[in-house]
């Protein structure tokens, strides 16, 4: 099982509409997948479910929010199964879902609390215990069950996001050929690492459980909402592009040769109908482009 976050620091780059689009080629691949949705705005989640349908069945008491809070003890209680995406992926792989809440955002919150402690050892200790939350959680499921769990992150680094990173074997990175979606990957990627010292660090002196360090790598940089002009990225977000080429071989990530095309048209209307764009057959020229894409992903990620 492979678990992958997707994140970036600048929201609008398309992320939640990447999420959905892997998670639904991959299934229509005959893989089984798990989405889980981070990101308080619960975007994903409202790509596969009505929200009225939410409000009445799951909002109470079967989101993620439950597992942060510690009001749910059993992950496996909180997974969902989206009905109308079914009907594309008859006698093919599974497509589940965990739903975001708008209360993930006083989560944090109170996650932050619990954080400190009577001495620098039990800092520590609290620090491993509340970023493990996640993980905690999805060790809990059948390792037979899911292929793949796409974790769809908040446009920000807090401490639910910081989870899904410890969580995680790959982080994969969204962005947009423009300045201050490529100018976050340098952040990021230093925040990342400084996370991944800190945790393996503290791991050490947990001594309630054996905690294993982590090592979760950069799966690479995809370009999302590219403007083409005679097949070629317009000339404005050339720039972007080549300065994230070079800072990817300068700190040995990748970037993925497959670059998905803006049309916020039509990525913008499939969320209602709670099935990706990539499993519609009314999209051919973009759903052939997000293919592309997922075999490129996989072959990354060693799926």
């Amino acid at each position: 099982m492979k678990i992958i976050s997707v994140i970036n620091y600048k929201g609008g780059v398309g992320k939640t509409t990447l999420t959905a689009n892997i998670a639904g080629e991959l299934a229509f691949r005959d893989y089984n997948v798990l989405m889980i949705d981070l990101d308080p705005q619960a975007s994903l989640t409202f790509s596969f479910l009505k929200p009225d349908d939410w409000r009445e069945k799951y909002a109470k008491s079967k989101t993620i929010r439950e597992w942060f809070n510690l009001k749910s003890k059993n992950f496996n209680d909180l997974i969902i199964v989206p009905e109308e995406v079914q009907k594309w992926l008859i006698d093919k792989g599974i497509l589940n879902l965990v739903s975001s809440h708008l209360g993930l955002i006083n989560v944090d919150l109170e996650l932050a609390t619990m954080l400190g402690g009577a001495n620098m050892q039990q800092n520590k200790q609290n620090f491993v215990k509340v970023h493990r939350l996640l993980l905690n959680g999805i060790n809990q499921l059948d390792k037979d069950k899911y292929d793949i769990i796409l974790i769809d992150c908040p446009p920000n680094f807090n401490i639910v996001t910081k989870n899904a990173i410890v969580a995680s074997d790959f982080i994969l990175i969204p962005a947009k050929p423009d300045y201050l979606s490529t100018m976050g990957i340098d952040y990021l990627q230093e925040s990342v690492k400084e996370l991944v010292k800190d945790y393996n660090e503290y791991c050490k002196v947990k001594d309630e459980d054996i905690v294993e360090k982590i090592k979760p790598k950069l799966a690479g940089v995809v370009f999302t909402m590219v403007q083409y002009y005679a097949e070629e990225p317009i000339s404005a977000t050339r720039p972007f592009i080549a300065q994230t080429e070079i800072l990817g071989q300068e700190n040995n990530f990748k970037i993925f040769e497959n670059k998905l095309r803006e049309n916020k048209t039509l990525f913008a209307d499939a969320p209602q109908h709670g099935v990706p764009i990539v499993l519609s057959n009314n999209y051919r020229g973009i759903a052939d482009e997000i293919k592309e894409f997922v075999t490129e992903f996989i072959t990354k990620i060693k799926l």
